[in-house]
């Protein structure tokens, strides 16, 4: 998991990006024409079709095992160091020998499937860590209904570290970091392609992520020059842990080796009508609704405010760049903030301490572990399930909405006729408020007070939700329909969402009108009046947001203001509740 702490990653990973990717192919050119939908479904027809939601979730909350997912952990091991430059040549160590054995295990899947998954790299030419040649191992189940559009990708890093960025030669063990990641998305190669998809999902282990996420930028890149058309990128790193460190990132964990077993967060960018947080909306859904009342053990699904935690990166940035809807999976408990340089740092991740686990008996053999296996084959599960009904669902809609004083009317844009929807509205939350379930594409409702958004999804004969549309901030109009032309201030400062709130929270103000000024800010004060932080802003009519990270175990209420060619245009108050 890249950390962006120290003066040598910035250096380093600006002497990298001097090196951009060039030559990228796939080494099976199958794969991509599956992913560039030129291909016959029938080929890839299983003798038993599993298709129908009541089949696959029960199959894959089943079907994931945490014995699987154990066995890849400690084969992973045996690769000792998997960083990006590390030895390409040896069958038993580095990275070479690490990422045959995952394309070796998806040509296995494959031929248990009969077939149905297709194995390849992702090769590109590049200078990381003194080596000039790359490859992310990737997987292909393509989707047997070649009318739905959109390929769903899952994906983690493959690669380790230890302290020193580019050390081929410490045990890089990398179990949190991210071997967690890469057992998951064997495992759900193995258990996804006995199904029977509409849409095509991919499966990859990327490289380079420590490094500046170099392997997940080829891919997005790739993916861009191609036309894969990508819809959702459900990227998991640091996935299986549940140990809280004396140093983990904010959000994490709120004290030295606290338990987290039942909670995973979801972190993406944005907030009004951001892609990426409708995506993390869809995954919690699908797990509260077709899930949980299947599992054994709940967990709790949080969408946290930021794209990832303060000061750090992972793989699903670079497809949110190149215009993807993407999201990242992250344990609730980190075992450290990957400050390596820090005199005080000690704890396990970006470290050779990053192992499976400890022989606390002597006998030869792991009996405590780091990595926790349940809570990963659960993490899993809710990877799996979103995935499955985003390749299963309808086709999205677009809607618009307007309100009056007293409702809100809401117009479905369906070309596909679904003839059934759900209408979600949220306020100060990442969550949902409200949904409604509708059989009209003009649907209303009471007009909720405050600040709101509204999006909508369609729904198939299954009871499966599509990917969620747009968000829209209704205009307001009057009996006749006409819009309402109101005397409104030149800028609204609104109340930030969330608050109380995580380790951040969106500050939101509406431009109204154009408007000439020299200087703006955002100011946040305590209560005494001290400015605690402070940004410039460039104003643009409509919806102006901006993310404050405050950091974890902090709390209280404090002042923030929007200052224009120092003036006061408004002031709120927000608590700081973590």
């Amino acid at each position: 998991m890249k950390s962006i702490f120290t003066c040598l990653l910035f250096v380093s990973i600006s002497i990298f990006a001097a090196n951009a990717q060039t030559n990228t192919i796939s080494t099976n050119p199958i794969a991509e024409q599956i992913m560039l939908g030129n291909y016959d479904p029938a080929a890839y027809t299983p003798s038993v079709v599993i298709s129908h939601p009541d089949d696959i979730v029960p199959a894959i909350i089943s079907g994931i095992s945490p014995d699987s997912l154990k066995s890849y952990l400690l084969q992973l091991s045996t690769f000792e160091n998997r960083n990006t430059g590390a030895d390409t040549v040896s069958n038993l160590t580095g990275m070479g020998a690490a990422r045959r054995w995952v394309h070796q295990r998806f040509s296995e899947i494959a031929a248990q499937s009969g077939g149905r998954l297709v194995p390849s790299y992702l090769q590109f030419d590049q200078n990381i860590c003194g080596m000039g040649q790359h490859r992310n191992i990737f997987a292909v189940l393509p989707g047997l209904d070649k009318s739905a559009q959109g390929v769903i990708l899952i994906e983690a890093h493959i690669d380790s570290r230890c302290e020193v960025l580019c050390d081929i030669n410490c045990a890089a063990h990398g179990m949190e970091d991210n071997g967690s990641g890469t057992a998951l998305v064997i495992e759900l190669a193995r258990v996804m392609s006995q199904f029977a998809l509409d849409r095509t999902v991919v499966f990859m282990a990327t490289i380079g992520e420590e490094q500046g996420l170099f392997g997940a930028d080829a891919f997005a890149k790739y993916a861009k020059s191609k036309g894969i058309p990508l819809v959702a990128v459900l990227n998991n790193d640091v996935i299986g842990g549940i140990i809280c460190g004396q140093t983990s990132s904010p959000p994490s964990c709120p004290g030295f080796n606290q338990i987290d077993s039942t909670q995973v967060r979801l972190f993406s960018q944005g907030s009004f009508n951001s892609p990426h947080k409708q995506l993390s909306r869809f995954i919690k859904l699908q797990y509260q609704e077709e899930a949980l009342a299947l599992s054994a053990v709940p967990m709790m699904v949080t969408i946290m405010s930021a794209e990832d935690r303060t000061g750090r990166g992972g793989d699903h940035i670079p497809f949110r760049q190149q215009g993807f809807a993407a999201m990242r999976f992250t344990s609730a408990n980190e075992h450290g903030n990957a400050d390596v340089a820090s005199p005080n740092y000690h704890d396990r991740q970006h470290t050779s301490d990053d192992f499976l686990g400890v022989d606390t008996d002597g006998d030869g053999q792991l009996d405590s572990f780091f990595v926790d296996f349940n809570y990963l084959s659960r993490n899993t599960v809710i990877n799996g399930v979103a995935a499955a009904m985003a390749a299963i669902g309808p086709a999205p809609v677009d809607l618009s909405a307007v309100k009056s004083s007293d409702s809100v009317f809401v117009d479905i844009i369906d070309p596909n006729n679904y003839g059934l929807y759900r209408v979600f509205v949220r306020s100060t939350t990442n969550d949902f408020d409200s949904l409604f379930t509708t059989t009209q594409t003009g649907f209303s409702f009471a007009r909720p007070s405050g600040l709101f958004f509204v999006s909508a999804a369609s729904v198939d004969e299954n009871g499966i939700e599509s990917l969620f549309s747009k968000e829209v901030n209704p205009p307001t109009v009057n009996a006749t329909g006409e819009a309402v032309a109101q005397e409104l201030p030149a800028v609204e400062l609104l109340q930030n969402r969330p608050n109380p709130f995580d380790e951040a929270t969106i500050i939101s103000f509406l431009v109204n009108r154009e408007l000439t000024y020299k200087k703006a800010m955002l100011a946040i004060s305590d209560m005494q009046g001290r400015i605690l932080w402070q940004q410039d802003l460039q104003l643009k009519t409509g919806m102006n947001e901006v993310l404050y990270e405050h950091g974890y175990n902090v709390t209280g209420i404090y002042a923030y203001s929007l200052i224009i060619d120092g003036r006061v245009m408004g002031v709120k108050e927000m608590v700081f509740a973590n």
